[in-house]
């Protein structure tokens, strides 16, 4: 105890100097647990999802679709429980920069393989009955306003024309990291109004979600289900729900490496304040040292005076960004909307800022410490 009130007196002696470096380390601490987190938003889909499901597509590119008879062959495969078809609508609701996760799905199927959307039994079974009816996520409900009863009419990009929705249930997530910023509506709706219009587009489905009763069987699995269509017109590519989510991940690889990049360089600027604050300390004081071996005390006790002193600043500035992290987090994920939709700051991100911290701590003070331990005591009077 003694030490470490002694820390924070030495730390006190130069108030401006040290609160500007302080300063410093709460935004270079806050920053990195920011840019940290994004990088885990970014890999959030990947992260949570399930290993008893698996995504089904055309093997040449997403954008090619499926005929809707390969539901019943996959369903026949042995090892899968259930099948559901799904489309990306992509449709515009009110400006091109409201962007969201619209999904027309086989909702009878589709919703009992995903266990982490949570909907109220009254609110789901107006879904089922209203044809033109959608489920909308919590976040995205927030986000827009949406509330049940609404019509939500969105411009199609892909299926051309103005479809108009009525929310019918808002689904919450079972877990923190579940995604409530997607919007499905009936597929059975979709394809029919795709066969009025479009007739040559219609029973087409863009992916297969398949659940299978043993995840350790998923390789197998896959490789079954893409053998059932292999040299047909639609080959299919089976993969894992994360191995599906992760090739998404992978197109914007530069954009995460770099973020990883830049909230690691933060924390070396910020080294480098450090450093030069503890060696302007300890050049200041060196008299002091010299004094303190004049009376007996070992180099050992210098060490620990310069060590304590710059580990107590840097655990200032660590424990303000860290608290600050969680606020400014929030507002942040409030800012983006739906772009993140699952935006939490995590404890494997506080405990990196709390490691950054202590490192920057200590390594800023070796050189500080080994100089001053290394001085003469004659050299040291000197500077008295």
């Amino acid at each position: 105890m003694y030490w470490l009130k002694l820390a924070f007196r030495n730390a006190l002696r130069h108030r401006l100097r040290t609160a500007l470096t302080v300063l410093g380390l709460v935004v270079a601490i806050l920053s990195f647990g920011l840019l940290q987190t994004i990088v885990d938003a970014w890999y959030a889909g990947a992260n949570n999802a399930s290993p008893n499901r698996l995504v089904t597509r055309n093997a040449v590119s997403l954008t090619f679709p499926m005929p809707l008879a390969y539901r019943e062959k996959i369903r026949a495969v042995p090892g899968v429980r259930a099948v559901g078809a799904a489309n990306w609508f992509g449709g515009i609701y009110v400006d091109k920069k409201n962007f969201f996760p619209q999904f027309a799905v086989d909702a009878p199927a589709y919703f009992p393989m995903y266990r982490e959307y949570v909907i109220d039994d009254e609110e789901w079974r107006a879904f089922m009955r209203d044809r033109k009816g959608a489920v909308v996520g919590r976040k995205l409900a927030q986000t827009y306003g949406f509330r049940v009863g609404d019509t939500v009419p969105l411009q199609g990009t892909i299926f051309p024309g103005v479809w108009q929705f009525n929310v019918r249930a808002i689904y919450d997530g079972a877990q923190p990291g579940t995604d409530t910023s997607q919007f499905f509506f009936h597929w059975d709706y979709l394809n029919e109004t795709v066969n009025k219009r479009f007739r040559h587009r219609a029973n087409q489905v863009g992916v297969f979600v398949v659940e299978i009763d043993n995840p350790d069987r998923a390789a197998e699995v896959s490789g079954a289900i893409d053998a059932t269509f292999r040299n047909s017109l639609a080959e299919t590519l089976t993969e894992t729900e994360r191995s599906f989510q992760i090739g998404f991940v992978k197109q914007t690889e530069a954009i995460v490496i770099a973020i990883r990049v830049v909230s690691f360089v933060v924390i070396f600027i910020i080294l480098a304040v450090m450093a030069n604050t503890m060696a302007m300390t300890a050049r200041e004081r060196i008299g002091e040292y010299a004094t303190l071996k004049a009376l007996g005390f070992g180099p050992g006790v210098v060490a620990i005076l310069i060590f304590g002193e710059s580990l107590a600043i840097a655990a200032a500035g660590c424990s303000i960004g860290v608290a600050l992290t969680f606020p400014v987090g929030d507002w942040f994920a409030a800012r983006m909307g739906t772009l993140f939709p699952v935006f939490k700051v995590s404890v494997e991100t506080v405990a990196l800022q709390v490691v950054c911290a202590l490192a920057v701590g200590i390594i800023a003070a070796l050189f500080p410490a080994r100089r001053a331990t290394g001085v003469r005591i004659v050299d040291g009077l000197r500077t008295i």
